[in-house]
């Protein structure tokens, strides 16, 4: 049985698609911080002969966002250069690309992968589907106002030209981020949803799409799990599994998703760095973008369901996977082995 067909424990587990705090983090505030004496590190390590990496690292690695964002406008004050320029010339590849995400505020970071994931030939949609499918409403909400920001544009304007089909009707649903929030389960309406489910899908000679978006986009994390729940008593299957027999595709990635998501966030962000990793490659964008978008939110329950999923540390798999400044940099985000 995968990780995914056990239900007993989902009532009772916390929902960080509704997270707020940091405690979950493992990057943190640095105590007896002084903006100044980080200044004058970053200027002594860009401006000196040959960049100095390791103070880059140490600086930037170990500080909250909201300290590199203190730093970044002192930065730029004492200068007359803007760090992230700054950063641009003077390190390349991945370092350069998680060390410019360090230092971009976290909706502006999310909304600028979104921009990558669908600007250029062809669009990302397993980018999106993780972002979208993985965010809060307040996350979503503050992307959006960072994509009109940057843009000038709104992001359902923009993506309704990049995305089609059912997977778009669920992505432009998604992005409104107004699923419900309420804490309070409705027991009936779960069993009613989970037979609307049952009755779109597994009972009938094709499949009804749109019961299964709207149930999912909209019912809140709680009310899901329920709905998880009372579905596999009618079905005798998960819903993920209907989903994945039923469907294909986009649409299927993305709900299941979302499922996995209402499940346990972390261990579907955990399992996306596992992919990023194993096989031929590594798919650096995926591994910076998690490490840093969730350093301050819940890296360390993705830490603890990475080792319950894969028999092994995050931490370990980083140190035999990626290397040089780069890897050095994951791993501090990374925190401790486990």
């Amino acid at each position: 049985m995968s990780v995914w067909d056990d239900l007993d424990l989902l009532l009772d587990t916390p929902n960080s698609l509704a997270v707020t705090s940091s405690a979950r983090g493992t990057v943190k505030d640095k105590a007896n911080f002084k903006v100044a004496d980080d200044v004058a590190a970053l200027r002594e390590a860009i401006e000196g002969i040959g960049t100095t990496e390791t103070t880059l690292i140490e600086v930037l690695a170990q500080r909250s966002n909201a300290q590199r964002q203190l730093i970044a406008n002192a930065y730029q004050k004492a200068t007359g250069r803007t760090l992230i320029a700054d950063l641009e010339g003077d390190t390349r590849g991945d370092f350069e690309d998680v060390l410019v995400a360090l230092v971009t505020p976290p909706a502006v970071y999310d909304c600028r992968e979104v921009i990558k994931a669908i600007k250029g030939a062809g669009t990302t949609e397993s980018t999106l589907t993780e972002i979208f499918a993985s965010r809060s409403n307040r996350q979503i909400n503050a992307l959006s106002g960072a994509y009109l920001a940057e843009t000038g544009k709104s992001l359902s304007h923009d993506l309704q030209s990049e995305v089609s089909g059912d997977y778009g009707k669920t992505l432009l649903i998604l992005i409104e981020g107004k699923r419900d929030e309420s804490t309070n389960v409705d027991s009936a309406k779960a069993k009613a949803d989970a037979k609307a489910l049952y009755e779109a899908g597994e009972k009938k000679w094709g499949t009804d799409e749109s019961k299964f978006i709207d149930i999912l986009c909209h019912r809140s994390v709680p009310q899901l799990r329920q709905t998880l729940v009372e579905y596999k008593s009618i079905s005798k299957k998960t819903l993920q599994e209907s989903i994945e027999s039923e469907m294909s595709g986009n649409l299927e990635e993305l709900l299941v998703a979302i499922v996995k998501c209402v499940k346990s966030t972390p261990a579907y962000l955990a399992e996306r760095l596992y992919k990023s990793m194993k096989g031929m490659g590594t798919t650096e964008s995926t591994l910076t973008r998690i490490l840093v978008s969730r350093s301050e939110v819940d890296l360390l329950d993705i830490r603890a369901e990475y080792k319950k999923l894969f028999g092994c540390s995050l931490h370990s798999q980083l140190e035999s996977e990626v290397s040089g400044s780069y890897g050095q940099t994951l791993r501090i985000l990374c925190g401790g082995d486990d």
